[in-house]
């Protein structure tokens, strides 16, 4: 008797295995096709929401991991005018954490032939301490960086597209992130960061970059693939200081749904950029923020004085000085 056989499964424009079955496409693609197809998504993303063209300039925020580092090579290979921006946060958890991300920044402009501009900003040489230690100092030795880590990324983001005159800044955020991100703020009702929310956020602040994320209709799964097809080496671990996080586990109940709704990440997404756009759903909270000018850095605060990124700090450095002149007995 005999048994049936499954069908191999071929990639959509060849007969080549594919790398990549993505469900909710009904699409299955072998590498190089995956790769065309990848960056023709980009591009159509790019254009339809208007992020950026190619006489602009772009300043990519790069961390070490596998979105940011397929990002910059995305649009070094669509011929955007991309340079990267890697910020050095003092991260070790044991494991040299940003030391390794550093690296492989470093190997992503090895494969590119060290032709290409990275900035590379050390917290620690331009705020006065790293990441880490600053939150022990601020927070008493009481929870997790990740406030004050988020804080610092964007002052420093926002400054150096000030300072070497970027269009935009671009992120590597993809949909995973973003819907994780959506679905905290809908179940806490967060009005404010819902209204900010979305591929596209023009600048606020007279010197401030357009800020996009080109790949926030793209699944996590589908950038690691990426990287893996283009032989881009990336930071596989999590942050040390993400162990534990909401949107970790927001991510896992999300995956749970996509698993027997295949689509569900993305149509949740894009049926709240749908529902803002026509509705005017949070337009109310977007006009009413009032921002000024911070005196010693020149970015937008809301409040009228020092930005709290500039008062932060000033408190970190004062705790600092005085543990070093009065050391614990």
């Amino acid at each position: 008797m005999s048994r049936s056989r499954k069908p191999v499964m071929k990639c959509r424009h060849c007969s080549e295995p594919p790398v990549i079955n993505m469900r909710q496409h009904k699409l299955a693609l072998c590498g190089p096709h995956f790769v065309e197809w990848v960056r023709q998504q980009t591009e159509r993303f790019i254009e339809k929401y208007r992020m950026f063209t190619r006489d602009e300039r772009v300043l990519v925020a790069v961390s070490g991991g596998k979105d940011s580092l397929a990002l910059w090579d995305i649009l070094l290979a669509l011929g955007y005018q991309a340079d990267g921006l890697y910020i050095d946060l003092g991260i070790d958890g044991g494991l040299g954490y940003s030391s390794q991300s550093l690296a492989c920044t470093q190997g992503f402009m090895a494969q590119h032939g060290g032709d290409l501009t990275l900035h590379v900003v050390s917290v620690a040489d331009d705020y006065g301490a790293t990441i880490p230690a600053a939150a022990r100092v601020s927070q008493r030795g009481r929870g997790k960086p990740c406030s004050l880590c988020g804080l610092t990324k964007r002052h420093i983001m926002n400054r150096v597209a000030r300072d070497y005159g970027y269009d935009v800044l671009a992120t590597g955020h993809n949909l995973d992130d973003e819907v994780a991100v959506l679905f905290g703020n809908t179940m806490q009702w967060s009005v404010e960061y819902l209204a900010r929310q979305g591929p596209v956020l023009p600048p606020s602040h007279p010197g401030l970059a357009r800020k996009v994320k080109p790949l926030f209709r793209f699944y996590e799964r589908e950038m690691a693939a990426y990287a893996i097809v283009r032989g881009i080496e990336y930071v596989y671990d999590e942050c040390p200081h993400a162990a534990g996080a909401s949107t970790i586990r927001y991510k896992e109940l999300l995956n749970q749904l996509e698993a027997d709704s295949p689509g569900i990440k993305l149509q949740f997404y894009l049926r709240f950029l749908q529902a803002r756009e026509q509705h005017g759903l949070f337009e109310a909270v977007r006009q009413q923020v009032e921002l000024f000018t911070c005196p010693s850095c020149g970015q937008p605060t809301t409040n009228d004085g020092e930005c709290s990124t500039c008062r932060t700090w000033d408190r970190i450095r004062v705790r600092i000085a005085h543990s070093a002149n009065h050391p614990a007995s």
